[in-house]
């Protein structure tokens, strides 16, 4: 209202307006809890916006019974990027006990997969903040979703892509917000448990034996692992003093050890091609569980007993899954996709080093690979969008972003990039690829800059063509190939 108007409005009228100002607050502050999303285009409500995660503080306490919901304390602390109101994690299949917010109760309610928080006062802009949410946390599968805790013979172990840590614990879960996480599990006598990172203590009570480790990088929520079981953990050393450790059923350390004896060379293979091994530990951790996968959870990759055991499998492909998930602690893990459009950088580059790996060390030629992918691609790209433009996940089944397109449909782009920059200039690409954005998150577009700097010259209609085209283009130096029937692939990685 003017200022020359102000102290000529009746009494009356006065009182009318500030009331109905009043009720306009109320009203808005008793407004619904809504979802909210950092805009990811194919999971448009996964992550929040308004802060960044620093750390997590995961508490599960584990009953040995896998049909009993785990009771957890989850403690986030965060820097705020503006005034925020109310804090959106994302949570769901779980019960919420209580609520603080820098050590002082906050409301709570639910948003669909969001948990909303209330404050007593709002937190202002640049400020840290700490969260802790007392809750349970499910470990029977939640219908129509894959993933989440795996429920397996002998306890529990997790598998979080894409999008389901939170349905473990609350959190911002999007690959955009990395932050480092500590990890206490209790488990009853007879059950050991491990997560990602490396061991800071075992403490005994009459609960039985909590288990404390930390990550020394920074992790993705959709990477996190806690393996629950009657298991074996086996050390090994790995290349300049790498500790390797894998956690395997304890009735199968034999016939699982000439697998894991591998993992040393295999990272030895890898440092030589695109540099030291980003983190502060690895190992394989081998579940008696039926996921159809395997996955690269950071320093701990998940994998089916089955692969291992299972004759069908020739030995030449089992070691290049084991290649393929540990490629993935470069390339997914340390740099982790901006958004999920971005997953082309992780399983591309995950298939690539498999089939190198093949190449190498069992004479699978990878020119042959790719010749069948590229006959396959048109047929890809039609089922499930260009490489670095992935259709949408079919409704229940976020998990269906995982298609050829972006496995060897993403590789194929990788081996045409190869060929028209030649193999100098690539695996110099490679390596200032994984020097660059470690323990960071990167996009499509930084890496097409990167290869057009080392390159020399502009390649973005190249990338433009070959990442997001409906059709594939000519493969450079092989004129002659020709589109054919799609491929089955004979096994999920992720």
């Amino acid at each position: 209202m003017p200022r020359t108007l102000r102290h000529h409005v009746p009494r009356r009228l006065k009182a009318t307006l500030l009331a109905s100002a009043a009720c306009v607050c109320l009203l808005a502050a008793s407004a619904p809890p809504a979802p909210l999303g950092v805009g990811d285009r194919l999971f448009p409500y996964l992550g929040n916006p308004g802060y960044d995660v620093s750390a997590y503080d995961l508490s599960f306490a584990y009953s040995g019974d896998n049909g009993k919901p785990l009771q957890a304390v989850t403690t986030i602390d965060a820097r705020t990027t503006r005034t925020l109101d109310s804090v959106n994690l994302d949570f769901t299949h779980g019960t919420v006990d209580s609520v603080e917010v820098d050590g002082e109760p906050a409301a709570f309610a639910f948003a669909d997969e969001d948990l909303v928080i209330t404050p007593k006062h709002p937190l202002p802009e640049h400020s840290r903040t700490r969260i802790t949410v007392r809750h349970t946390s499910n470990p029977v599968p939640q219908k129509g979703r894959d993933g989440g805790w795996v429920q397996t013979a002998d306890g529990l172990a997790m598998a979080n892509q894409a999008d389901v840590a939170h349905l473990v614990f609350p959190c911002n879960d999007h690959p955009s917000d990395k932050a480092m996480f500590t990890i206490h599990v209790t488990a009853p006598e007879g059950y050991t448990a491990v997560a990602n990172g490396l061991p800071v203590q075992a403490a005994r009570s009459r609960a039985g034996t909590t288990w404390t480790y930390r990550t020394q990088h920074p992790m993705a929520t959709e990477l996190t692992q806690v393996s629950i079981g009657r298991s074996a953990v086996l050390h090994r050393p790995g290349p300049h003093g790498l500790p390797v450790r894998d956690v395997v059923p304890a009735q199968d350390r034999a016939a699982l050890e000439p697998w894991l004896a591998k993992t040393p060379d295999q990272i030895a293979w890898l440092e030589g091609k695109i540099g030291d091994y980003p983190f502060e530990t690895y190992g394989v951790l081998v579940a008696s569980a039926k996921t159809g996968f395997e996955l690269e959870t950071q320093t701990l990759s998940l994998f089916e007993k089955d692969l291992f055991t299972d004759a069908a499998y020739p030995k030449w492909y089992v070691e290049s899954v084991m290649v393929h998930e540990l490629s993935h602690q470069w390339f997914g893990d340390s740099v982790s996709p901006r958004s999920w459009s971005d997953v082309w950088l992780n399983e591309g580059h995950a298939t690539w080093y498999e089939a190198l790996y093949a190449e190498e060390k069992a004479n699978r030629p990878m020119e042959a690979r790719m010749k069948a992918a590229y006959g396959a691609s048109d047929g890809w790209r039609a089922a499930g969008g260009p490489p670095a433009r992935p259709k949408a996940p079919k409704a229940g089944e976020k998990i269906s972003i995982f298609r050829p397109n972006i496995y060897d449909g993403a590789a194929l782009v990788l081996y045409a990039l190869r060929q028209e920059i030649g193999k100098p200039a690539f695996e110099r690409l490679e390596r200032s690829w994984v020097r660059d954005h470690e323990d960071g998150t990167a996009t499509t577009a930084d890496f097409e800059r990167l290869a057009s700097q080392i390159a020399g010259r502009d390649l973005s209609a190249f990338f433009q063509a070959w990442l997001y085209g409906e059709k594939t283009p000519p493969m450079p130096g092989h004129p002659d190939w020709k589109q054919q029937p799609p491929l089955k692939s004979v096994k999920t990685k992720k």
